[in-house]
């Protein structure tokens, strides 16, 4: 039986993390990027995305309840800090700031076993 992805079953970072990237990554500049509209503009070089700000900024383009079930609502069009956010024991290491989003909203750190094999890439969240 497959385990599946435990990003789907997460979303933490999407909702601890402030995410904010190079300006040009956006879809105004950079054709197939971040939708502008779900950004905001940092300074002359960063934007970032759209959050609930406070405590626990949460991403616009999350879909779901974190820690139930979730997806990224722009995942082929999400931003570079996105795609190299590394969860953890998906290369086979864990990652001190998967586990700090995690026990941010209360879950666990993953473990090893949470994966189907230390190659699996988290595909969403």
């Amino acid at each position: 039986m497959e385990k599946g992805n435990p990003c789907l079953t997460c979303g933490a970072c999407c909702a601890f993390f402030r995410i904010s990237f190079y300006w040009a990554e956006a879809d105004d500049v950079t054709a197939g990027g971040v939708p502008v509209h779900l950004t905001r503009k940092l300074n002359d070089f960063r934007r970032a995305m759209i959050s609930i700000d406070g405590h626990t900024p949460r991403c616009i383009a999350l879909v779901g309840a974190v820690g139930q079930r979730v997806l990224c609502s722009i995942y082929e069009n999400r931003p570079s800090v996105c795609r190299g956010f590394e969860a953890s024991w998906a290369d086979g290491r864990p990652s001190e700031r998967c586990d700090r989003a995690r026990a941010a909203w209360g879950l666990a750190p993953l473990t090893p076993d949470a994966w189907d094999s230390p190659d699996d890439e988290p595909k969403a969240a």
